[in-house]
């Protein structure tokens, strides 16, 4: 029994899909399981980005083209996709901070098409080609937990998918369904911020961190690389945020 629960924990010859694995958390993620032994499959609606991404994985890595805002574009990929062992959900489009007062509605609503639905769409579709022993790995955020002014959209997410994240575990069990809950990272989450609000923020966040910096994607990769090989925690959402919640 040791034996098989050390060869289930491995990536070693086994496929992992990331659905916005072109950039930031996501192609970190890709590099560290590809690194592992994995072979990678990446997706982005862009693709150049695609293309820039797979000159950084393996030889042997795929990578494809997919506008993830649509579900029927979803389902159309994994029909043809064929079957693989993990899933993982980072897409996410530049983060947009706004006082409710100022929010449209329709606004708020778009927002959720990728972030939430694209994901609930990729679980939908996707779980029918996952092999025994896979599992599923979202993305959320502490703004579920400490929201500031201007994140009614962004924490409404994060609380979503982190419910969402407990209901698939139940559902889809034995598969199994967890959730990564990022702190402030350095990505291009931030990009529409000018360079001099991004670094300000990055040093501001990070000054206040126990850990005294704020996080890099490859410290988000190393735990959904966890969730991945670990066989026995489901239902969870795992926070990795240098410990903001605490301060």
């Amino acid at each position: 029994m040791e034996n098989q629960v050390k060869t289930a924990g491995s990536l070693s010859g086994k496929t992992v899909v990331l659905l916005g694995g072109t950039s930031g958390i996501g192609l970190a993620t890709a590099m560290a399981a590809a690194k592992e032994g994995a072979k990678v499959v990446i997706v982005s609606g862009n693709r150049q980005r695609v293309d820039n991404a797979l000159q950084q994985l393996p030889e042997g890595s795929e990578g494809y083209a997919v506008d993830l805002s649509k579900e029927q574009n979803i389902k159309n990929f994994f029909e043809g996709i064929g079957n693989f062992d993990h899933l993982v959900y980072t897409a996410g489009e530049n983060l947009t901070l706004r006082n409710i007062a100022e929010t449209e509605i329709s606004d708020a609503r778009n927002f959720f098409n990728l972030r939430f639905w694209g994901a609930f769409a990729a679980v939908k579709y996707g779980v029918l080609n996952i092999n025994a022993g896979g599992s599923i790995c979202l993305t959320s955020g502490i703004a579920s937990m400490r929201p500031g002014v201007g994140w009614s959209m962004g924490s409404s997410i994060c609380g979503a998918m982190e419910g969402f994240v407990r209901a698939m575990a139940v559902e889809l069990a034995p598969i199994r369904v967890n959730s990564v809950v990022p702190g402030v990272i350095k990505t291009n989450l931030w990009g529409s911020m000018t360079e001099t609000d991004r670094e300000n923020l990055y040093k501001v966040v990070g000054d206040s961190l126990l850990v005294k910096r704020v996080g890099e994607a490859e410290d988000v990769a190393q735990t959904f690389l966890y969730l991945m090989k670990q066989q026995f925690g489901t239902g969870q959402n795992i926070v990795v945020d240098g410990g903001t919640v605490l301060v």
